[in-house]
């Protein structure tokens, strides 16, 4: 793979503000996407593939996921309107199970908090290889990449 993401905008705007733990979770999954990431455009033979870095612009129109891709000068690079219907249970599954973390983290000891992320990161990689399927031919990005966008669909799909 070649290029990366330089830079993430998340729209949020007319979502409820995020709960502390959720803008948590957001600052974590841009600060390590940014930190360290593999995202590449795959080569088509019908357009011409603009090379990375990009900037990405991650957000929900008419109910659909959308990944706005442009280059680091702002070019156009490409924009992927994905379903979210296939996020549904798993991103219900990943809120369900941090709401259980952060509960346990304030009263539980660490062996049963240690359980719970377990299931945790489980859930986590569910939501990753949804992402990467639906990226499939759009664009490539690595299981570490796909964790950290995924935090970010959370995010953006239940509002905070």
């Amino acid at each position: 793979m070649s290029g990366d993401i330089c830079q993430i905008e998340i729209d949020d705007s007319g979502l409820p503000a995020p709960t502390p733990e959720i803008e948590q979770e957001r600052k974590v999954a841009i600060f390590d996407l940014l930190e360290a990431n593999n995202f590449a455009l795959p080569i088509r033979d019908d357009r011409v593939t603009p090379p990375g870095p990009y900037r990405i612009h991650l957000g929900i129109r008419e109910r659909r996921l959308v990944f706005d891709v442009d280059t680091e000068d702002g070019q156009d690079a490409a924009e992927f309107h994905l379903s979210l219907s296939p996020f549904r249970q798993v991103v219900k599954d990943y809120w369900q199970i941090c709401e259980s973390y952060y509960d346990a983290v304030k009263k539980l000891p660490p062996s049963q908090i240690e359980a719970i992320d377990m299931g945790r990161r489980g859930i986590h990689d569910e939501g990753a290889r949804v992402l990467q399927d639906r990226l499939q031919g759009k664009a490539d990005i690595d299981h570490d990449t796909a964790r950290r966008l995924f935090t970010l669909v959370c995010v953006l799909h239940f509002g905070g």
